[in-house]
């Protein structure tokens, strides 16, 4: 039924269920996960000039998630795109051909519970196949 999932992650955990249940599905459906997460470019160093970049925090993320999805058996590629989190969601879902798009719903409460977050919510208009939702708060 699938065989390529994307699914995001920024290391939250909220994002850290997506991949684990997204992870348990792929290794059911015997899929491969894309892995993505975004990053915002920093305008200027720091005065010091030490500075841990964005993007080097999205790698970090992305090789933590990625090695709990080999350990249990599963594929996974990882992507670091620059802007906007749903936009490379749904890039790398295009580029890949996939079958199913996994994010979570960002735990929101209250009266924020009626409305989607703001990733989930572009991905669930746009995406070119389906969308999977995780409840996670």
């Amino acid at each position: 039924m699938y065989s390529t999932i994307v699914v995001g992650t920024d290391g939250s955990e909220t994002a850290r269920e997506a991949v684990r249940q997204a992870t348990r599905l792929a290794a059911t459906m015997g899929a491969r996960i894309e892995l993505v997460s975004a990053y915002e470019p920093v305008p200027e160093a720091p005065p010091d000039g030490w500075s841990v970049s964005p993007r080097e925090d999205v790698e970090a993320a992305l090789r933590v998630a990625a090695e709990e999805i080999t350990a249990a058996g599963v594929e996974a590629r990882t992507y670091a795109r620059q802007g906007d989190p749903a936009a490379a969601l749904l890039d790398v879902a295009e580029e890949r051909r996939a079958d199913l798009i996994v994010v979570g719903n960002k735990g929101l409460t209250g009266a924020e519970r009626f409305q989607l977050g703001s990733v989930p919510n572009k991905v669930s208009h746009h995406a070119p196949c389906s969308v999977l939702i995780i409840r996670t708060g």
